[in-house]
Protein backbone atom coordinates (compact mmCIF):
# COMPACT_ATOMS: atom_id res chain seq x y z
CA UNK A 1 0.00 0.00 0.00
CA UNK A 2 1.06 3.58 -0.60
CA UNK A 3 0.18 6.87 1.11
CA UNK A 4 0.48 5.15 4.50
CA UNK A 5 2.76 6.22 7.33
CA UNK A 6 3.45 4.04 10.37
CA UNK A 7 4.46 5.73 13.63
CA UNK A 8 5.78 3.22 16.16
CA UNK A 9 5.51 3.07 19.93
CA UNK A 10 7.98 0.71 21.65
CA UNK A 11 8.91 0.11 25.26
CA UNK A 12 12.63 -0.05 26.07
CA UNK A 13 11.98 -3.07 28.30
CA UNK A 14 11.48 -5.36 25.28
CA UNK A 15 14.30 -6.97 23.30
CA UNK A 16 14.94 -4.52 20.46
CA UNK A 17 16.19 -7.09 17.95
CA UNK A 18 13.26 -9.46 18.56
CA UNK A 19 10.77 -6.61 18.20
CA UNK A 20 12.46 -5.43 14.99
CA UNK A 21 12.39 -8.89 13.44
CA UNK A 22 8.77 -9.52 14.35
CA UNK A 23 7.78 -6.05 13.15
CA UNK A 24 9.21 -6.73 9.70
CA UNK A 25 7.37 -10.04 9.43
CA UNK A 26 4.12 -8.48 10.67
CA UNK A 27 4.23 -5.56 8.23
CA UNK A 28 5.13 -7.88 5.39
CA UNK A 29 2.06 -10.03 6.11
CA UNK A 30 -0.11 -6.89 5.94
CA UNK A 31 1.45 -5.67 2.70
CA UNK A 32 2.93 -2.67 4.51
CA UNK A 33 6.60 -3.38 3.92
CA UNK A 34 6.94 -0.30 1.68
CA UNK A 35 5.05 2.08 3.97
CA UNK A 36 6.91 4.95 5.59
CA UNK A 37 7.91 3.82 9.09
CA UNK A 38 9.11 6.26 11.74
CA UNK A 39 9.61 6.46 15.49
CA UNK A 40 8.40 10.08 15.72
CA UNK A 41 5.18 11.94 14.93
CA UNK A 42 6.55 14.92 12.97
CA UNK A 43 4.70 13.91 9.80
CA UNK A 44 1.56 12.69 11.50
CA UNK A 45 -1.61 13.83 9.71
CA UNK A 46 0.16 14.42 6.39
CA UNK A 47 -0.75 11.11 4.76
CA UNK A 48 -3.90 9.46 3.51
CA UNK A 49 -3.59 7.05 6.43
CA UNK A 50 -1.45 7.48 9.54
CA UNK A 51 -1.16 4.38 11.73
CA UNK A 52 0.22 4.23 15.25
CA UNK A 53 1.80 0.80 15.56
CA UNK A 54 1.75 -0.12 19.24
CA UNK A 55 4.58 -2.62 18.98
CA UNK A 56 4.79 -3.53 22.67
CA UNK A 57 3.10 -3.17 26.00
CA UNK A 58 4.25 -0.48 28.39
CA UNK A 59 3.70 2.24 25.77
CA UNK A 60 0.51 3.76 27.14
CA UNK A 61 2.36 6.56 28.94
CA UNK A 62 4.35 7.35 25.79
CA UNK A 63 1.12 7.64 23.84
CA UNK A 64 -0.43 10.00 26.39
CA UNK A 65 2.60 12.29 26.09
CA UNK A 66 2.22 12.37 22.28
CA UNK A 67 -1.56 12.81 22.23
CA UNK A 68 -1.64 16.65 22.18
CA UNK A 69 0.56 16.59 19.08
CA UNK A 70 -1.65 13.96 17.42
CA UNK A 71 -4.75 16.05 18.08
CA UNK A 72 -3.07 19.18 16.78
CA UNK A 73 -1.86 17.58 13.55
CA UNK A 74 -4.67 15.11 12.94
CA UNK A 75 -7.32 17.51 11.60
CA UNK A 76 -10.03 15.78 13.62
CA UNK A 77 -9.42 12.34 12.15
CA UNK A 78 -9.82 9.19 14.25
CA UNK A 79 -6.62 7.76 15.70
CA UNK A 80 -5.91 4.34 14.22
CA UNK A 81 -3.91 1.93 16.40
CA UNK A 82 -2.26 -1.05 14.73
CA UNK A 83 -1.85 -4.06 17.03
CA UNK A 84 -0.02 -7.34 16.51
CA UNK A 85 -0.27 -10.58 18.51
CA UNK A 86 3.18 -10.12 20.07
CA UNK A 87 4.69 -8.35 23.07
CA UNK A 88 1.35 -7.27 24.65
CA UNK A 89 0.66 -5.08 21.66
CA UNK A 90 -3.09 -5.70 21.71
CA UNK A 91 -3.47 -5.18 25.46
CA UNK A 92 -1.69 -1.83 25.28
CA UNK A 93 -3.74 -0.79 22.23
CA UNK A 94 -7.00 -1.52 24.02
CA UNK A 95 -5.88 0.49 27.05
CA UNK A 96 -5.02 3.40 24.76
CA UNK A 97 -8.37 3.12 22.98
CA UNK A 98 -10.20 3.23 26.32
CA UNK A 99 -8.25 6.36 27.24
CA UNK A 100 -9.17 8.00 23.93
CA UNK A 101 -12.84 7.25 24.53
CA UNK A 102 -12.63 8.74 28.03
CA UNK A 103 -11.27 11.93 26.45
CA UNK A 104 -14.15 12.06 23.96
CA UNK A 105 -11.85 11.24 21.07
CA UNK A 106 -12.41 8.77 18.24
CA UNK A 107 -10.10 5.82 17.71
CA UNK A 108 -9.94 2.26 16.42
CA UNK A 109 -7.73 -0.77 16.95
CA UNK A 110 -6.87 -2.56 13.72
CA UNK A 111 -6.15 -6.17 14.61
CA UNK A 112 -6.89 -9.68 13.44
CA UNK A 113 -5.75 -12.25 10.89
CA UNK A 114 -3.54 -10.80 8.17
CA UNK A 115 -6.19 -10.81 5.44
CA UNK A 116 -8.83 -9.42 7.78
CA UNK A 117 -6.58 -6.60 8.93
CA UNK A 118 -5.38 -5.95 5.39
CA UNK A 119 -8.97 -5.54 4.16
CA UNK A 120 -9.71 -3.06 6.93
CA UNK A 121 -6.55 -1.08 6.17
CA UNK A 122 -7.46 -0.88 2.49
CA UNK A 123 -10.86 0.55 3.44
CA UNK A 124 -9.30 3.09 5.81
CA UNK A 125 -6.83 4.09 3.11
CA UNK A 126 -9.69 4.64 0.67
CA UNK A 127 -11.44 6.84 3.23
CA UNK A 128 -8.21 8.76 3.88
CA UNK A 129 -7.70 9.45 0.19
CA UNK A 130 -11.28 10.67 -0.07
CA UNK A 131 -10.73 13.04 2.85
CA UNK A 132 -7.69 14.47 1.09
CA UNK A 133 -9.70 14.99 -2.10
CA UNK A 134 -12.40 16.85 -0.18
CA UNK A 135 -9.99 19.07 1.74
CA UNK A 136 -9.56 22.34 -0.13
CA UNK A 137 -12.60 21.76 -2.35
CA UNK A 138 -14.65 24.83 -3.34
CA UNK A 139 -18.38 24.26 -3.72
CA UNK A 140 -20.63 27.06 -4.89
CA UNK A 141 -24.05 27.80 -3.37
CA UNK A 142 -25.74 29.67 -6.22
CA UNK A 143 -28.72 31.30 -4.59
CA UNK A 144 -29.96 30.35 -1.15
CA UNK A 145 -31.49 26.92 -0.44
CA UNK A 146 -35.07 26.57 -1.67
CA UNK A 147 -37.68 27.67 0.86
CA UNK A 148 -39.01 24.13 1.37
CA UNK A 149 -35.64 22.77 2.49
CA UNK A 150 -36.34 23.51 6.14
CA UNK A 151 -34.15 20.61 7.38
CA UNK A 152 -31.43 20.82 4.72
CA UNK A 153 -29.19 23.64 5.88
CA UNK A 154 -25.43 23.64 6.47
CA UNK A 155 -23.18 25.87 8.56
CA UNK A 156 -20.21 26.86 6.33
CA UNK A 157 -17.88 27.07 9.35
CA UNK A 158 -18.72 23.52 10.42
CA UNK A 159 -18.35 22.22 6.86
CA UNK A 160 -14.94 23.87 6.59
CA UNK A 161 -13.76 22.56 9.95
CA UNK A 162 -15.12 19.02 9.52
CA UNK A 163 -14.36 18.39 5.85
CA UNK A 164 -12.04 21.18 4.74
CA UNK A 165 -14.63 22.18 2.12
CA UNK A 166 -15.24 25.87 1.42
CA UNK A 167 -18.82 26.86 0.60
CA UNK A 168 -18.85 29.88 -1.72
CA UNK A 169 -22.06 31.96 -1.73
CA UNK A 170 -22.97 33.31 -5.15
CA UNK A 171 -26.12 35.22 -6.19
CA UNK A 172 -28.62 33.57 -8.53
CA UNK A 173 -28.68 36.85 -10.43
CA UNK A 174 -25.17 36.09 -11.71
CA UNK A 175 -26.59 33.16 -13.69
CA UNK A 176 -29.23 35.44 -15.19
CA UNK A 177 -26.69 38.15 -16.03
CA UNK A 178 -24.32 35.69 -17.69
CA UNK A 179 -27.26 34.13 -19.55
CA UNK A 180 -28.23 37.55 -20.95
CA UNK A 181 -24.65 38.30 -22.01
CA UNK A 182 -24.28 35.07 -24.03
CA UNK A 183 -25.06 34.83 -27.72
CA UNK A 184 -28.23 32.88 -28.52
CA UNK A 185 -27.78 29.12 -28.86
CA UNK A 186 -29.05 27.35 -31.98
CA UNK A 187 -31.17 24.18 -32.00
CA UNK A 188 -28.38 22.26 -33.75
CA UNK A 189 -25.94 22.97 -30.92
CA UNK A 190 -27.40 20.06 -28.94
CA UNK A 191 -26.49 17.54 -31.64
CA UNK A 192 -22.97 18.99 -31.73
CA UNK A 193 -22.60 18.82 -27.94
CA UNK A 194 -23.95 15.26 -27.92
CA UNK A 195 -21.22 14.16 -30.31
CA UNK A 196 -18.46 16.06 -28.48
CA UNK A 197 -19.35 14.59 -25.08
CA UNK A 198 -20.17 11.07 -26.38
CA UNK A 199 -23.64 10.95 -24.83
CA UNK A 200 -25.51 7.61 -24.81
CA UNK A 201 -28.07 6.89 -27.53
CA UNK A 202 -31.18 9.05 -27.66
CA UNK A 203 -34.50 7.20 -27.41
CA UNK A 204 -36.61 8.44 -30.31
CA UNK A 205 -36.90 11.96 -31.66
CA UNK A 206 -36.87 15.05 -29.48
CA UNK A 207 -40.43 16.45 -29.24
CA UNK A 208 -41.04 19.84 -30.81
CA UNK A 209 -41.86 21.43 -27.46
CA UNK A 210 -38.60 20.20 -25.95
CA UNK A 211 -36.64 21.48 -28.95
CA UNK A 212 -38.12 24.90 -28.25
CA UNK A 213 -36.60 24.88 -24.75
CA UNK A 214 -33.24 23.28 -25.66
CA UNK A 215 -31.42 26.48 -26.70
CA UNK A 216 -32.28 28.17 -23.40
CA UNK A 217 -31.29 25.10 -21.36
CA UNK A 218 -27.93 25.00 -23.15
CA UNK A 219 -27.47 28.72 -22.58
CA UNK A 220 -27.97 28.14 -18.82
CA UNK A 221 -25.31 25.42 -19.07
CA UNK A 222 -22.89 27.85 -20.74
CA UNK A 223 -23.60 30.51 -18.09
CA UNK A 224 -22.88 28.02 -15.32
CA UNK A 225 -19.72 26.87 -17.10
CA UNK A 226 -18.44 30.43 -16.89
CA UNK A 227 -19.21 30.63 -13.18
CA UNK A 228 -17.48 27.32 -12.46
CA UNK A 229 -14.37 28.49 -14.31
CA UNK A 230 -14.25 32.06 -12.98
CA UNK A 231 -14.94 31.12 -9.34
CA UNK A 232 -12.74 28.00 -9.50
CA UNK A 233 -15.52 25.72 -8.31
CA UNK A 234 -15.26 21.96 -7.92
CA UNK A 235 -19.05 21.77 -7.82
CA UNK A 236 -22.14 23.75 -6.94
CA UNK A 237 -25.79 23.66 -5.93
CA UNK A 238 -28.29 25.81 -7.79
CA UNK A 239 -31.52 27.42 -6.56
CA UNK A 240 -32.97 26.30 -9.85
CA UNK A 241 -36.67 27.04 -9.36
CA UNK A 242 -35.97 30.78 -9.52
CA UNK A 243 -34.95 30.33 -13.16
CA UNK A 244 -38.47 29.18 -14.04
CA UNK A 245 -39.71 32.69 -13.48
CA UNK A 246 -36.78 34.74 -14.76
CA UNK A 247 -35.52 32.62 -17.68
CA UNK A 248 -38.57 30.43 -18.32
CA UNK A 249 -36.28 27.41 -18.28
CA UNK A 250 -34.53 25.01 -15.89
CA UNK A 251 -31.02 23.88 -14.91
CA UNK A 252 -31.79 20.14 -15.18
CA UNK A 253 -29.91 19.60 -18.43
CA UNK A 254 -26.90 21.56 -17.15
CA UNK A 255 -26.70 19.59 -13.90
CA UNK A 256 -26.84 16.28 -15.76
CA UNK A 257 -23.98 17.38 -18.02
CA UNK A 258 -21.84 18.68 -15.14
CA UNK A 259 -22.22 15.49 -13.09
CA UNK A 260 -21.30 13.44 -16.15
CA UNK A 261 -18.10 15.50 -16.40
CA UNK A 262 -17.11 14.98 -12.77
CA UNK A 263 -18.25 18.41 -11.54
CA UNK A 264 -20.63 17.76 -8.65
CA UNK A 265 -23.92 19.60 -9.11
CA UNK A 266 -27.14 19.49 -7.10
CA UNK A 267 -30.36 21.42 -7.49
CA UNK A 268 -32.76 23.38 -5.27
CA UNK A 269 -29.81 24.87 -3.35
CA UNK A 270 -29.61 21.61 -1.40
CA UNK A 271 -26.23 21.84 0.34
CA UNK A 272 -26.41 18.50 2.27
CA UNK A 273 -27.23 16.74 -1.01
CA UNK A 274 -24.27 18.49 -2.65
CA UNK A 275 -21.94 17.46 0.19
CA UNK A 276 -23.26 13.88 0.03
CA UNK A 277 -22.57 13.73 -3.69
CA UNK A 278 -19.07 15.18 -3.18
CA UNK A 279 -18.25 12.62 -0.46
CA UNK A 280 -19.57 9.72 -2.54
CA UNK A 281 -17.64 10.90 -5.59
CA UNK A 282 -14.41 11.23 -3.59
CA UNK A 283 -14.87 7.71 -2.18
CA UNK A 284 -15.84 5.92 -5.38
CA UNK A 285 -14.89 8.11 -8.32
CA UNK A 286 -18.46 7.61 -9.55
CA UNK A 287 -21.16 10.25 -10.15
CA UNK A 288 -24.23 10.49 -7.97
CA UNK A 289 -27.91 10.96 -8.75
CA UNK A 290 -29.83 13.34 -6.50
CA UNK A 291 -33.36 11.96 -6.31
CA UNK A 292 -36.59 12.31 -4.36
CA UNK A 293 -38.33 9.30 -2.83
CA UNK A 294 -41.64 9.08 -4.72
CA UNK A 295 -43.15 6.02 -3.04
CA UNK A 296 -42.34 3.17 -0.66
CA UNK A 297 -44.05 -0.22 -0.77
CA UNK A 298 -43.23 -2.00 2.48
CA UNK A 299 -44.97 -5.21 1.38
CA UNK A 300 -42.33 -5.99 -1.24
CA UNK A 301 -39.56 -3.63 -0.08
CA UNK A 302 -39.76 -1.43 -3.16
CA UNK A 303 -38.60 2.19 -3.13
CA UNK A 304 -39.24 4.44 -6.12
CA UNK A 305 -36.84 7.36 -6.63
CA UNK A 306 -37.20 10.03 -9.30
CA UNK A 307 -35.68 13.30 -10.47
CA UNK A 308 -35.04 15.30 -13.64
CA UNK A 309 -31.23 15.49 -13.41
CA UNK A 310 -29.77 11.98 -13.75
CA UNK A 311 -26.21 12.17 -15.17
CA UNK A 312 -25.96 11.00 -18.77
CA UNK A 313 -23.03 8.75 -17.84
CA UNK A 314 -25.28 6.71 -15.52
CA UNK A 315 -27.75 5.65 -18.22
CA UNK A 316 -27.58 3.42 -21.31
CA UNK A 317 -30.23 5.44 -23.18
CA UNK A 318 -32.02 8.70 -22.54
CA UNK A 319 -34.91 10.85 -23.63
CA UNK A 320 -35.47 14.57 -23.07
CA UNK A 321 -38.62 15.56 -21.24
CA UNK A 322 -39.97 18.66 -19.57
CA UNK A 323 -39.22 19.68 -16.01
CA UNK A 324 -41.60 17.64 -13.83
CA UNK A 325 -43.37 20.26 -11.72
CA UNK A 326 -43.56 23.11 -14.22
CA UNK A 327 -43.93 21.35 -17.56
CA UNK A 328 -41.34 23.65 -19.13
CA UNK A 329 -37.58 23.46 -19.65
CA UNK A 330 -35.66 20.26 -20.28
CA UNK A 331 -35.37 17.28 -17.91
CA UNK A 332 -33.62 13.93 -18.37
CA UNK A 333 -35.33 10.52 -18.47
CA UNK A 334 -32.78 7.72 -18.58
CA UNK A 335 -32.59 3.93 -18.56
CA UNK A 336 -30.32 2.59 -15.81
CA UNK A 337 -28.82 -0.88 -15.74
CA UNK A 338 -30.22 -3.34 -13.21
CA UNK A 339 -27.92 -3.99 -10.26
CA UNK A 340 -26.97 -2.92 -6.73
CA UNK A 341 -27.12 0.75 -5.78
CA UNK A 342 -26.11 2.68 -2.67
CA UNK A 343 -28.40 5.25 -1.07
CA UNK A 344 -26.57 7.88 0.95
CA UNK A 345 -27.12 11.31 2.43
CA UNK A 346 -24.82 12.98 4.91
CA UNK A 347 -25.91 15.38 7.58
CA UNK A 348 -24.14 18.71 7.31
Amino acid sequence: MTDIAIHTLTSELHDAQAVKSETEAFLLALGLEDATCTTDFAGYGHHALDLIFVRTGGTEGLFRQCLPQLIRQGNGRPIYLLASCQHNSLAASLEILSYLQQQGLRGEVVHGHAEQAKTRLQRLLQVGKARNLLRGMRLGVIGTPSDWLIASQADPAIVLRRWGIQLVDLPITEVEERFAALSPVGENDWEMLSRQTALPPLMGAIPVGIRHHLPGALRIYRALQGMVADHQLDGFTLRCFDLLGTLRNTGCLALSLFNSQGIIASCEGDVPALLSMAIAHALTGQPGFQANPASIDTSDGELLLAHCTIPFCMVSEYALDTHFESGIGVGIRGIMANGPVTLFKASA
